[in-house]
């Protein structure tokens, strides 16, 4: 009689229940699945970039099929190897009839359920495997970079394209072969193969055979992995040197370990496999044979590299490492654009404004008083005409001719805001069929400002009459096609339906004319999915979710669809091995406006370089601010080497090579063609003129250069001639970073005005000015510059100038009139311009009031020349201040002192008295010599206070020298009344030495 399996069998209603929920699930994944790659097909084939979806997705596909019947065999063969080595004859015992149970219960369907497991572990592994497909083209495709490592002289083109694809390769193979042996060991248990009760071998010879096969393999992986640890060290991080690469221990130490290491598992590996069968047949020496690797392993790869470090490199760190430091320098340089860095000494030495700062055409008539990020509430309320429009939290500096003159200008783009619309706007129709698009890009001169300081706007107006005075009156930068349907402020969800079968119907609203009228407007354009079709239709109904494409009129056989409508997500789409910068900005390139993104190709395996992450790296005080945040991403090579356009109207995507140079930009296009990247030479003239240095570029190349300027490892080792990024000088409490600046000027050396992106830094844990770096192009070439000033230079960087500007007694007061319980003083961009061998700092002073839909308003303008605080102004424009400050130097070489309402300083550089009367009057005495003391004093605890970084402290301490001057004034008047001054009581230098 046949017994009864010992396991419930399920009815036949539940299984089917099952099959059918599973098959719903299927399906439904199916469904979506399908849905989302037809609808990215497409997408991609409106852009014209087929090439990259079937590139990606045959990439995924071979890769997820490659690798998971890889591992699917691997482990389901052995599981079925483990059930053909099964003993025929099993000692009878406890352990043996408990598992008789589950062997009936699985032998009659053991080929399913070996099937059904090595399936599972097949799709995990080919679901890992196809998220890999950038690192197997990348392998596939890429080339040499024609440099080699320094210690193996192998091309860096191994590390960066082959290197992370083997070592992927090596932890599938490592995988694989545990989940054999552990599947194998669990059959072989299960069938009497390995037994843990009863007499004889607890362990059968097929089974033995088996297993030591299995973990011989492994051991073989393992002297394959101590091979690639050895390239990969140069990888790594060197504790003694607290930088990336291989040092001294490492090369002289563990590199050796891990050679012998590798023949050592070498010999393991056969020792087990002759051991275990074809000589004793036990797992006694095969076992020694493995503790012999772990303690080898240990003491070799361990101890002994630990021992070198401990008493023989840390005695002597700086010369053990420097040849290590060397290499880490060089690489960091190579791999990050720093290695042509031109370094410039600027001594900064004059601290006099001079005469010819009043007459300068290239540095003070182009100094940018416009801040991008302040005026866009500005441009929203003068602008914005209806209260759907929005220029966003940021603008952007470019720069155009006009008239014959190249400016910087503040431009913005005129958008939808779709969070903006009324409930009553905010209806499907509405949302997605009228309110389409946004109007004109507008500009305004970076250096002018007009009616009170509004910004005199030179483009995108709607056709409406404006102010002669408020704003040109004329288009000076015209676009032959203004309207944006492309643009930052669209969401993922702000799709819009365009498209007319009838001419005359035209739905959309393009913008508003007289009184709460508007004009309509039907799209013209090539951008667009066509769904007029029904099939069509209810494809992106299923997408969207939403009925309206099947149900409503407003979808009719002309109908496209925008989607994917911000310009990053966009580009991020099609070149989806691009790191993109967080600033996308417009420009207006052949009557078009486009949209310019920074592409940028970067690696995390370039030996010795230092190794940077890129979201801390580029994060300041304008990040989420109408810029976009960047991944967490690691990376130790960086290009910027793709430069990208979306057509705002149209949505045209281009690619254009930018660094014809990177082996990384070569492997991607050749990976997708050939073709998907335009060459340099194709780069329109137009859009050459409006290409500029990248942010986030030059953010992570800045902070590198904090360290990475020096170039001498002993230097580098002690760390004395770091730099260090300030803080935002109105905030330098709140820990962010300040920002760089756009700016066109001329910076000493340079052979005119130059659109350049700049930044200062000071020296670290102090706060005085150490050097000034920008980044420009020079003929299409990325150019980056350092002017560096001399250790122990007494000119203050931007904190400490802004403290000096703001805390001067005068200024204060007249700061103290502008702001009130009705408005508010707003800081913009304190700008750090060298001239004449001395330091201009410009900071434009914007006040906006409590009121509701308040905007900023430029009212002064803060000046200083030299070290920050002998001489500064407060004044209502940028030639007052100059003025101000030429007179104020004039001043200061006669003898006189200066004015007080002219914002100076009261405590500029003036003759010292001697006792003997050196400068022509009497020493002072009484009442005058005491408060001669009392100034002396002032002076001293100015000095003291700037010198702790403590600027409370500081801020108490001008008020004091104030209140001294004042004293001494009055003691002046009295001592000598109607008379010249009978002593004066500043000392031959300011207080302010810089720090």
């Amino acid at each position: 009689m046949r017994s009864s399996s010992p396991l419930p069998r399920m009815s036949r209603r539940g299984r089917v229940t099952i099959a059918v929920l599973v098959g719903v699930f299927v399906l439904f994944t199916l469904l979506g699945w399908g849905v989302q790659a037809w609808t990215d097909w497409l997408w991609f084939d409106e852009v014209r970039y087929t090439e990259v979806f079937t590139g990606v997705l045959v990439t995924r596909l071979l890769l997820f099929l490659a690798i998971g019947l890889g591992m699917a065999v691997i482990v389901g063969g052995n599981l079925w190897l483990a059930h053909r080595l099964r003993p025929r004859l099993r000692p009878h015992s406890v352990e043996q009839a408990t598992l008789e149970r589950y062997r009936m219960a699985l032998s009659p369907r053991l080929g399913t359920w070996i099937a059904l497991t090595a399936a599972v572990v097949g799709l995990f592994a080919g679901l890992s495997a196809q998220s890999r497909w950038n690192q197997w083209l990348l392998f596939r495709n890429g080339g040499n970079f024609g440099i080699k490592d320094p210690e193996f002289g192998v091309d860096i083109g191994f590390y960066v394209f082959q290197l992370p694809f083997w070592r992927y390769l090596l932890g599938v193979a490592f995988t694989a072969v545990v989940l054999a042996v552990i599947g194998a060991l669990a059959v072989h248990y299960l069938f009497g193969g390995v037994r843990l009760q009863g007499v004889g071998d607890r362990m059968s010879n097929a089974a033995r055979a088996h297993l030591s096969s299995l973990v011989a393999v492994f051991v073989l992986l393992k002297a394959l992995a101590y091979v690639l640890d050895r390239r990969a060290m140069l990888l790594e991080y060197n504790e003694g040197a607290k930088l990336y690469g291989a040092g001294y221990a490492d090369v002289n130490a563990l590199l050796p370990a891990k050679e012998i290491l590798a023949y050592i598992s070498i010999v393991v590996a056969i020792a087990i496999i002759v051991f275990s069968n074809a000589w004793m047949r036990n797992l006694v020496w095969p076992g020694i044979s493995l503790a012999l690797l772990g303690v080898s392993a240990v003491a070799i790869g361990g101890i002994y590299p630990w021992a070198v470090q401990t008493f023989e490199v840390k005695p002597s760190a700086k010369d053990k490492e420097a040849p290590y430091i060397q290499r880490s320098i060089d690489a960091t340089r190579a791999a990050f654009g720093l290695a042509t860095t031109e370094t410039t000494p600027y001594a900064a030495s004059n601290l006099t404004p001079p005469g010819n700062l009043a007459t300068d055409i290239s540095v003070v008539s182009n100094v940018r008083l416009l801040d991008p990020q302040l005026v866009s509430e500005t441009y929203t309320q003068l602008q914005q005409v209806r209260g759907f429009y929005d220029f966003g939290p940021k603008l952007d500096i470019d720069r155009y001719g006009v008239n014959g003159k190249t400016s910087d200008y503040v431009v913005g783009v005129r958008e939808i805001n779709y969070g903006e619309l009324t409930d009553q706007q905010n209806t499907w129709i509405n949302r997605h069929t009228v309110y389409t698009h946004g109007y004109g890009l507008v500009a305004a001169p970076a250096n002018q400002v007009v009616c009170g300081g509004q910004p005199f706007f030179v483009s995108g107006f709607l056709g409406e009459k404006t102010q002669e005075a408020c704003s040109s009156q004329t288009e000076q930068i015209p676009a032959k096609q203004p309207r944006i349907y492309y643009g930052e402020r669209m969401a993922a969800d702000d799709y819009a339906i365009v498209g007319q079968a009838d001419p005359n119907k035209k739905a959309e609203f393009d913008r508003p004319v007289g009184e709460g009228g508007g004009e309509s407007y039907t799209y013209t354009g090539e951008g667009g999915v066509k769904i007029g079709s029904f099939p069509r239709r209810l494809l992106y109904a299923i997408k969207e979710q939403e009925s309206n494409f099947l149900l409503s009129e407003a979808v009719n056989k002309d109908s496209k669809l925008l989607y994917v409508r911000n310009p990053r997500d966009r580009v991020e789409k099609v070149a989806p091995f691009l790191t993109l910068d967080g600033d996308p900005y417009p420009a207006v390139v052949d009557g078009r406006v486009q949209w310019i993104v920074d592409g940028y190709t970067t690696a995390a395996t370039y030996p010795y370089a230092e190794r940077v992450n890129l979201q801390t790296e580029t994060t300041d005080e304008l990040t989420n601010r109408g810029t976009f945040q960047l991944a967490r991403e690691n990376v130790n090579y960086m290009r910027n080497s793709v430069k990208a356009t979306v057509d705002a109207y149209d949505g045209t995507v281009r690619l254009y090579e930018y660094d014809d140079t990177d082996p990384v930009l070569k492997a991607w296009n050749k990976a997708f063609g050939g073709d998907l990247v335009l060459p340099k030479k194709d780069i329109p003239v137009e859009l050459t003129e409006h290409l500029r240095y990248p942010a986030d570029m030059f953010k992570v190349q800045r902070n590198l250069l904090t360290k990475f300027h020096v170039t001498n490892p002993g230097d580098f080792y002690s760390a004395q001639d770091f730099w260090q990024v300030p803080n935002v000088p109105d905030a330098p409490d709140s820990g962010q970073k300040q920002p760089p600046y756009y700016l066109f000027t001329q910076f000493p050396g340079q052979e005119g005005p130059r659109f350049q992106l700049t930044s200062a830094v000071t020296p670290n844990g102090r706060q005085n000015l150490a050097a000034l770096i920008s980044g420009s192009y020079v003929d299409g070439q990325p150019r980056l510059e350092v002017l560096e000033l001399p250790d122990q230079t007494r000119i203050s960087g931007p904190v400490q100038v802004h403290q000096q500007m703001t805390n001067n007694a005068n200024i204060r007061q007249q700061l103290n009139l502008l702001s009130s319980n009705q408005a508010q003083v707003q800081y913009g961009n304190l700008l750090s311009l060298p001239f004449a061998d001395g330091m201009l700092y410009v900071e434009p002073v914007y006040v906006k009031s409590n009121q509701q839909d308040a905007y900023p308003l430029l009212q002064k303008v803060l000046l200083s020349y030299g070290d920050g605080g002998s001489f500064v102004a407060l004044a209502d424009n940028i030639n007052d201040g100059i003025k101000q400050l030429v007179d104020q130097g004039k001043r200061a070489g006669t003898g006189a002192p200066p004015p007080p309402t002219t914002g100076g300083n009261p405590t500029a550089p003036t003759p010292t008295p001697t006792p003997s009367g050196g400068t022509g009057n009497p020493p002072p005495t009484g009442g005058l010599a005491t408060a001669a003391d009392r100034v002396q004093t002032a002076i001293t605890e100015v000095r003291n206070a700037q010198a702790s970084g403590d600027f409370e402290r500081y801020g108490r301490a001008l008020k004091a020298l104030d209140e001294a001057l004042t004293a001494f004034q009055q003691a002046q008047q009295a001592a000598n009344p109607g008379g010249a001054p009978s002593g004066n009581p500043s000392p031959g230098t300011s207080p302010s030495t810089g720090g």
